[in-house]
């Protein structure tokens, strides 16, 4: 009996394209036709080792100015946009930290843009920001000083090529900034490996006698960040405390800011997702106020209302954003409605406690329902609210 003939198998996919996409770029290569451009037009002398004097990074992170440059062997126009939407003088300040001898520690709740803000000056005074630990209760201190290439160790014994560096050794032999993120989350035993650091500027390496400390180069510094409301986070020792300057990161106050920043960031993502549609100012201005007044237990009217548990922070506003128009792509119409908009605000609101949907659907009741008489995106936020919680 003849052998069925087998279908050729499509050869696999490209690899080189595989390998240079990527879902989302580090700062430095997102805006390096703007980090570029800040440093033709530099004129003041920065810090050793820094890419771009403090006011350039100022500059670099407020934004707002268009900067000619040669980019690629063209002349063009360069416009610096804005990266961190609040207080530029926390922005200065952040600044004026990492050049000097203390750490930077920025402290606030979840979703406050901390990160963010920390790789963006990352990216401006390292020009990486990829030096990254991040802190869990299962980080030791082998990640924040080195390891070692044990199976190297066992036949050749302690050496420098069988050393295995950590991001913070790599940033101190580079002169470069270190992000710690969510430090608090160390135990403190862990945490407190960071205080030889700070203090002597230097790792020790008992195991290579000659060469048993390797010592940070002048641009070294770190910036940490810390959530002062999540569950699962250890208190800075009193030693840790002193080598770190606090800056803390506020909820945004304003409410046309925080628009801005939900309407600029979920345009960001949603180019990355590739999506045709954009969510209306109307729509984005709706998101915001809910979860402004949510957030706060009271309406721009002065009514109070029960207050949601949750941190409902700008960065879950965002993410609700992003949620309603791949919602609408995929499974509506194309265009993103204040359904969307309810239907994917629901998991934000019940993440710790289920029982939080009666917090949304007073919100309706009240407020949504008396809006929705004069404005039909209320009215439709409303009958989505009640129709998904009853």
């Amino acid at each position: 009996m003849a052998k069925k003939k087998v279908a050729a198998k499509k050869p696999a996919a490209s690899t080189t394209k595989v390998e240079t996409e990527r879902l989302r770029d580090p700062a430095e290569v997102k805006y390096a036709d703007q980090l570029a451009a800040l440093v033709q037009n530099d004129s003041d002398t920065p810090p050793d080792a820094w890419r771009l004097s403090p006011r350039a990074v100022l500059d670099y992170i407020v934004g707002g100015k268009k900067l000619k440059a040669t980019i690629d062997g063209k002349k063009v126009d360069v416009p610096i946009t804005r990266k961190f939407y609040g207080d530029d003088s926390i922005v200065e300040r952040a600044i004026v930290t990492l050049a000097s001898e203390r750490a930077l520690l920025l402290v606030g709740e979840p979703g406050t843009g901390k990160s963010w803000l920390s790789e963006h000056l990352a990216a401006a005074i390292s020009g990486t920001s990829t030096l990254t630990i991040q802190g869990t209760a299962g980080t030791t201190e082998e990640h924040i000083k080195y390891s070692w290439n044990i199976a190297r160790v066992i036949a050749e014994g302690p050496t420098s090529d069988n050393l295995i560096p950590s991001p913070a050794m790599v940033a101190m032999q580079g002169g470069t900034l270190l992000r710690f993120e969510e430090i608090t989350r160390c135990v403190p035993d862990v945490q407190d490996s960071l205080v030889s650091i700070l203090s002597d500027k230097a790792i020790a390496i008992p195991e290579l006698p000659d060469a048993n400390m390797v010592w940070a180069r002048p641009g070294f510094n770190i910036i940490a960040t810390a959530n002062t409301r999540d569950q699962g986070v250890n208190e800075l020792s009193a030693a840790l405390k002193r080598r770190f300057n606090y800056i803390h990161i506020p909820i945004v106050s304003d409410q046309k800011t925080e628009i801005e920043i939900v309407q600029s960031r979920s345009a960001e993502l949603i180019e990355r997702y590739d999506l045709p549609q954009r969510m209306s100012p109307p729509l984005v201005e709706l998101l915001a106020t809910v979860f402004r007044e949510l957030r706060t237990g009271k309406t721009s009217d002065g009514v109070s209302l029960k207050q949601a548990s949750n941190t409902l922070s700008t960065a879950e506003a965002i993410g609700v954003a992003l949620d309603a128009n791949l919602h609408a792509r995929y499974f509506g119409k194309g265009e993103v409605t204040p359904g969307d908009i309810a239907r994917n605000m629901i998991g934000s609101i019940v993440k710790e406690d289920v029982a939080e949907l009666a917090v949304l659907k007073e919100y309706a009741v009240v407020v949504a329902k008396k809006r929705g008489m004069k404005n039909k995106d209320w009215k439709d936020f409303h009958d989505a609210v009640v129709s998904s919680v009853r």
